[in-house]
């Protein structure tokens, strides 16, 4: 099997999935009040910022490459960090095409061939929907608490914002894609701003950034992401939430392969 552009260049994933960066919201980090400005504490919170216990919502991504460009709206259900289902709604020629993320276990659906598919570890850091984003991304199941060291490296203004900036490195146990993760995030609302993904030689591979910041259901959150790979410039995919909802009355029995294949 042909390996992917930057397989080879950040750590391997060892059959670990990650849980759903794009279904990422607010909730308690659970950590003592006095910690709770502490460099864990705070990317504890930007870990979580789109995590309910559970969700639904409307996303639009636009996929712009230097050959083509192509817009997606999907459809995105989650519970907790274990289950998530992505299903595009539109354009036609597209719509029912789906992801599924079920405890450790994740498939796409193919309608038009009517044929699902099982991801294997080996394809993880591949494409996913043709975007800049990779099947890792969409299934995170791992921590950033659990899996990096964390360390403040800059803490004041950066373009008239008031920002913490830390330096994320794998801890040696820590089966994990990035040699490096640089975050930035607003001090005064804990909102996620930016984040550079490094591999192991220290380069540059991709930014995320984050913008739109506003409540959806009950809680503030960042609408709008943009993924842009180094290596491709003028490259990006972007995701804008159109509609965000929060605690839905949802079981695990919904994210199963028949919803997958046919529906609610």
């Amino acid at each position: 099997m042909k390996r992917t552009e930057h397989q080879g260049r950040g750590r391997r994933v060892l059959n670990t999935l990650r849980m759903p960066l794009l279904v990422l919201v607010l909730t308690s980090t659970g950590l003592a009040a006095s910690d709770r400005h502490s460099p864990r504490a705070i990317i504890d919170r930007v870990d979580r910022v789109l995590l309910g216990a559970s969700s639904r919502g409307v996303a639009t991504m636009r996929v712009i490459t230097r050959h083509w460009e192509r817009s997606l709206t999907m459809e995105v259900w989650s519970l907790g960090a274990d289950y998530s289902l992505v299903r595009v709604l539109s354009p036609a020629k597209e719509a029912g095409t789906g992801t599924l993320k079920a405890s450790r276990d994740i498939w796409n659906y193919l309608p038009k061939v009517d044929r699902t598919i099982k991801i294997p570890a080996s394809m993880m850091m591949g494409s996913w929907m043709g975007s800049h984003f990779t099947n890792d991304d969409l299934v995170k199941e791992s921590r950033l608490v659990e899996d990096y060291e964390i360390e403040t490296t800059f803490e004041g203004t950066r373009e008239s914002v008031k920002v913490w900036e830390f330096t994320l490195t794998p801890r040696p146990e820590a089966a994990v894609v990035w040699g490096k993760i640089e975050y930035r995030v607003r001090q005064r609302d804990f909102m996620p701003l930016q984040a550079r993904y490094f591999d192991e030689e220290g380069e540059l591979v991709r930014t995320l950034t984050f913008s739109d910041f506003r409540r959806m259901g009950d809680r503030l959150v960042p609408a709008h992401m943009e993924m842009q790979p180094q290596d491709k410039p003028g490259e990006r995919t972007s995701v804008s939430y159109d509609e965000l909802q929060f605690d839905l009355d949802i079981d695990k029995s919904f994210f199963s392969l028949r919803t997958l294949r046919r529906g609610r």
